[in-house]
């Protein structure tokens, strides 16, 4: 089975360096964007509780942190044209 990714799907995608091609399901584009995503958030959760910022910051960085994955909102047959 082929798919044909939304343009600019690729290209929000592209920001995190993932680049799916015809073959690969959008489901595991997904996933591995939203490990990604939880990744980064457990790494900002960590520098938080080693205090290098305050938590009025913390939140403003999820906020701006959460932004970066727009795609995520999306399910994964939206991924896809048609």
């Amino acid at each position: 089975m082929t798919f044909v990714y939304r343009p600019d799907v690729l290209a929000a995608l592209l920001v995190h360096g993932v680049k799916p091609t015809s073959h690969t399901r959008p489901e595991l584009v997904r996933d591995y964007l939203r490990d990604l995503y939880k990744f980064e958030i457990r790494r900002l959760r960590a520098r938080y509780l080693r205090h290098e910022f305050a938590k009025a910051e913390y939140s403003e960085r999820v906020d701006a942190l959460r932004r970066q994955y727009p795609v995520l909102a999306l399910l994964p047959d939206e991924f896809v044209e048609g």
